[in-house]
């Protein structure tokens, strides 16, 4: 049976069975006893999914990387009197790396709340795991990191993963009612 298909159950023993192969179902399919509904998507949700996924793998490290500058350019806490905690505050506040980076971040966590409300999280976690490869980008590019060959050979390694889920449907379960 196709992956595009959800078995949902032996369903001989129901007594509108014997019917069933002679009424046409929209998206099911009846083989022997078993029913099956069909997992086919709807048009574009490839696409759709494919997007915000990709403003998953940007923002999600984006955001962290903006906010990673920004606290470094704010400057350790290093004393505890209130008025030290409060001039650290004013510049975390005035700062418009962090603010950037809290908008990445709300950007993300907008797309990752929309995707799972119709892909799989079994897809959406691993697919989103191209941010790795992001992180290493962006580290490089805007804090002037130094990434080793053996780590990007991880991070390698992680993306041919993601590439391998990426091959299966977003969807193996059925919407609920």
């Amino acid at each position: 049976m196709s992956a595009r298909y959800l078995l949902l159950g032996d369903v001989q023993h129901l007594p509108w069975y014997a019917h069933i192969e002679s009424i046409p179902l929209l998206g099911c399919l009846a083989t022997s006893s078993k029913l099956y509904i069909s997992m086919n998507e709807a048009p574009g949700l490839h696409l759709k999914t494919f997007l915000l996924i990709l403003m998953i793998v940007v923002f999600a490290p984006l955001g962290n990387v903006l906010l990673g500058k920004g606290m470094k350019s704010v400057g350790p806490a290093t004393r505890w009197a209130p008025a030290d905690l409060w001039n650290v505050f004013v510049r975390i506040c005035s700062s418009g790396y962090i603010w950037l980076g809290v908008a990445s971040l709300l950007t993300f966590f907008v797309a990752y709340m929309l995707v799972l409300t119709w892909a799989d999280y079994s897809y959406v976690q691993p697919a989103s795991s191209f941010s790795y490869a992001m992180v290493a980008v962006l580290g490089y590019l805007l804090l002037g990191e130094v990434i080793s060959p053996l780590r990007w050979l991880g991070i390698g390694m992680i993306c041919l993963g993601v590439l391998i889920v990426g091959h299966t449907p977003p969807r193996t379960t059925a919407e609920r009612a």
